[in-house]
């Protein structure tokens, strides 16, 4: 038996009005849109139901706002993306990777990294790659195609030359200042670790 359909427009103002099982059946019937929206724009470090909570609270705190020009789905998904959106701009401010970013077998690699002066086991292999990932992913796009060309995939300046169309010049400019980036990151991490 299928379900009868919401009067989402009666059910708002039902809600508006306090009435919990109406908010009920406005989650229930917003909450695969909801998630759709969030999924296609979740910032990296922010939980997934975390931002769906958000969401909800905005759309409930802010339910006076909505006028009935657009159907109220329309007006949840502005206030859905805008919550996504703000999220990563908050990101981009602060990008730094934190300790709880990693897993448990890159914190070893920090931690190995923090007290022994550089040196990592070679069954760390694994993780240290991963943890090379992490640290290129806080880079721009240019930086980290410059990082895995010369490092990752060992081309020479030249080699990175041809293919990206840069001077020599840039081309090592843009590996120092990346791997510049990657060394403060990588410091903080182990700074964290050894507070």
């Amino acid at each position: 038996m299928d379900e009868p359909m919401l009067d989402v427009p009666a059910c708002v103002e039902r809600a508006r009005a306090g009435d919990e099982d109406a908010s009920r059946d406005l989650m229930r019937h917003l909450h695969p849109l909801v998630v759709k929206i969030v999924r296609s724009h979740l910032p990296r470090r922010t939980s997934e139901e975390d931002l769906i909570q958000a969401v909800f609270v905005k759309v409930f705190t802010r339910i006076e706002q909505y006028r009935g020009a657009v159907p109220f789905e329309h007006w949840v998904s502005r206030v859905a993306v805008n919550t996504c959106l703000n999220q990563i701009a908050h990101e981009k401010i602060r990008p730094e990777m934190r300790m709880a970013d990693l897993s448990e077998e890159e914190e070893i690699v920090v931690q190995n990294l923090a007290s022994t002066a550089g040196s990592t086991p070679t069954e760390d292999n694994v993780a240290s790659r991963e943890l090379v990932e992490k640290l290129m992913a806080n880079l721009n796009p240019e930086d980290r195609l410059v990082i895995s060309l010369l490092h990752l995939e060992q081309k020479s300046v030249e080699e990175v030359r041809q293919v990206t169309g840069w001077s020599a010049a840039l081309v090592k400019v843009r590996a120092f200042r990346a791997r510049a980036k990657m060394r403060k990151h990588l410091s903080a991490l182990m700074e964290e670790k050894t507070k």
